[in-house]
């Protein structure tokens, strides 16, 4: 068996609010294949974004282990954390967080800031990433200009722009019609199928939830 791609193992999170401790998840493994579309469902509170969290290096955990994409997270500084992000990571949210006096392009470019890459290289790379989401003709937009799923996928594209190994998705469609939600998951799915993409997704939509290949309800910090 290969190794997984994303492997947790006797994750804790507990959060202190002054003298008050919250336990969040509570002693979670969870191991993903490379190429899975993972879906994650359970009831708000039941600790789904902090899993999203701790898997792309953003929070870190009480105890336990994070192994992804073959990198410990656990000993890691901030500042190593935030390169590995940007090689391996693409995070997609409910919200957009286009920033709106830059063009979907300068929006897209963004996390190249943090590369070596050339104007020229990262301008190709703009280009492929709004091309993959159906963009090209609205490089030149600002957000405002744009609908709620286009700028979803301005969003999608700004998260692939530096070919991440996995997408980290928080209520995707959560802001969106039927129609552009419907969209955006059959964007989601390409990436997934056509260009290798592993996807761990958190929704509350069992539509939605029927995309990926593996579902797992999250409750009171327990993964089934």
């Amino acid at each position: 068996m290969p190794e997984p791609i994303i492997d947790l193992r006797g994750i804790k999170k507990t959060y202190q609010r002054d003298s008050l401790s919250i336990p969040v998840l509570d002693g979670l493994d969870l191991q993903v294949p490379s190429g899975d579309f993972e879906v994650l469902m359970g009831p708000s509170g039941s600790g789904k974004s902090t899993l999203l969290n701790l898997i792309g290096g953003i929070d870190r955990p009480t105890s336990g282990q994070i192994k992804v994409a073959g990198t410990l997270l656990n000993e890691m500084s901030e500042s190593q954390l935030a390169r590995w992000r940007a090689r391996h990571i693409g995070f997609i949210f409910q919200m957009y967080h286009l920033i709106p006096v830059l063009t979907a392009a300068q929006n897209v470019e963004l996390p190249l800031a943090l590369t070596r890459l050339g104007k020229a290289e990262r301008r190709r790379h703009v280009e492929t990433a709004l091309g993959i989401v159906g963009l090209s003709q609205r490089a030149k937009h600002y957000p405002r200009q744009l609908s709620g799923g286009e700028e979803q996928r301005v969003a999608i594209a700004r998260a692939i722009v530096s070919d991440p190994m996995i997408l980290v998705c928080d209520e995707p469609t959560g802001d969106l019609d039927a129609r552009s939600a419907e969209e955006i998951l059959n964007l989601l799915q390409s990436l997934n199928k056509e260009h290798g993409k592993t996807v761990v997704m958190v929704t509350h939509d069992p539509r939605a939830a029927e995309r990926g290949t593996t579902i797992r309800h999250l409750e009171k910090g327990v993964l089934n």
